[in-house]
């Protein structure tokens, strides 16, 4: 939460007053879905919470029509302290990230060597549609709009992604060359 907490803040702070769905909006064309793991649902009630622990405040709240109320929000000296804090523990710390990806492959000698190798050039499959999808977004016309600092985070992610493609790509030839990683696992070879 702390991640999302932070992100809430600064756009709060950055775009106020503003609504809970401007900033869902705005969470969304960063694709933060997909790299800070913003679920747009949760973008409402983290508002609420933070209003709740008073770093946001509630100045409006108004309804058109058979539309659902909104409430538009503002970010509290307290939520600015909180955010700041936050911003600079991302900024200067290195925090690792869970992969189950990196849990199941500690278990490599428990699939068959043709799955194992198979498993890894779908994933480099599936990472290089997201970098196409990145370079995509980055070279259309609505990203010109946004921050340069956004493009900068779709480039760090298509440099990540290639990176583990490339990793996946050489531990696959590595294993369909035979080269030996087994080891006794629950009586298998």
């Amino acid at each position: 939460m702390s991640a999302t907490r932070m992100m809430i803040l600064g756009l709060v702070q950055w775009m106020q007053p503003v609504h809970g769905y401007d900033v869902r909006r705005e969470l969304l064309s960063w694709s933060a879905d997909k790299w800070a793991n913003i679920q747009p649902g949760s973008v409402y009630h983290a508002l609420r919470k933070l209003a709740d622990e008073q770093l946001l405040r509630a100045v409006a709240t108004e309804q058109v029509g058979a539309r659902p109320a909104r409430t538009t929000y503002e970010i509290t000296e307290k939520g600015a302290a909180e955010f700041q804090s936050l911003l600079r523990t991302y900024w200067w710390n290195l925090t690792a990230t869970t992969d189950p990806f990196m849990a199941a492959f500690s278990f490599l000698p428990a699939m068959p060597r043709e799955e194992s190798s198979a498993a890894l050039r779908n994933r480099a499959t599936q990472l290089q549609g997201g970098v196409e999808q990145l370079r995509a977004a980055l070279g259309a016309d609505w990203a010109k709009e946004k921050p340069a600092f956004v493009s900068w985070m779709w480039e760090l992610g298509i440099a990540r992604a290639e990176a583990e493609i490339a990793w996946c790509s050489r531990i696959a030839g590595l294993i369909e060359s035979g080269e030996d990683f087994r080891v006794s696992f629950n009586n298998q070879v």
